[in-house]
């Protein structure tokens, strides 16, 4: 599957008040309360970059005091935590052995382990075998493209978290022309302020420019078929 590559320049705050809902992760967060009820006290939530399942993750992880985990750099472990679980980017996991150990310890402790991934299990190669089995035994949800009406929400949140002015064939422009993507959405108006803030007046014509290759990147998804293509904020 291809992802667009979108160069982050900040990390986003994951608070629970900026989390956009709607159809696309209504079963996620559905699941997400069903905690009793997540096979094998596990649950992992999958999608594409910018679905949302990161955000969700750290939203449930501040509401439960769970220990947080980044898979690229999970790397052994000194401690294995008494409490609930999160790992975020599992799929990318830095040392599967580790995951695998993290997995056992809080299954036995009786904790539940949210994790999150860009496929389900059963589409992920493991090296270590029995890892593999401990998550395709687990419950994993979808979230799954946001529909117009969560991109318009989206859209007009970040402009005014961002406070920059935008007239309204601009934000048609985008609306009309961006990948429908969170992600997208989010590096188009970062960029778009960091131009602002260089006296840059934002015209839908200086928009196509610094936004070319986000641009040229729809066009070509949207004459290839990526049926795996799934995935909000």
């Amino acid at each position: 599957m291809r992802q667009l590559p979108l160069p982050f320049a900040e990390a986003p705050d994951f608070l629970e008040e900026d989390f956009v809902d709607g159809p696309s992760n209504e079963l996620a967060r559905k699941w997400l309360q069903k905690q009793a009820l997540w096979t094998n006290g596990r649950l992992i939530l999958w999608g594409d970059a910018g679905c949302g399942k990161s955000h969700l993750l750290h939203v449930w992880a501040q509401a439960r005091g769970a220990a947080v985990y980044e898979g690229p750099n999970l790397r052994g472990l000194a401690a294995v935590p008494d409490g609930p679980v999160a790992v975020d980017d599992a799929d990318a996991v830095a040392d599967e052995t580790a995951l695998f150990h993290l997995l056992n310890a809080a299954a036995e402790a009786g904790q539940p382990v949210l994790l999150t991934a860009r496929t389900p299990p059963a589409r992920q190669d493991f090296r270590l075998a029995d890892l593999g089995s401990r998550l395709r035994g687990s419950l994993a949800v979808a979230i799954l493209p946001p529909d117009e009406a969560m991109l318009e929400l989206l859209l007009t949140r970040l402009i005014a978290e961002r406070q920059i002015f935008l007239r309204l064939e601009v934000r048609n422009f985008l609306m009309t022309r961006l990948p429908r993507s969170p992600a997208a959405f989010r590096e188009a108006i970062a960029r778009l302020e960091r131009a602002a803030a260089t006296g840059i007046k934002l015209t839908k014509q200086a928009a196509a420019g610094l936004l070319a290759d986000l641009l040229d990147g729809e066009k070509l998804l949207q004459t290839r078929h990526f049926p795996e293509r799934e995935g909000l904020l």
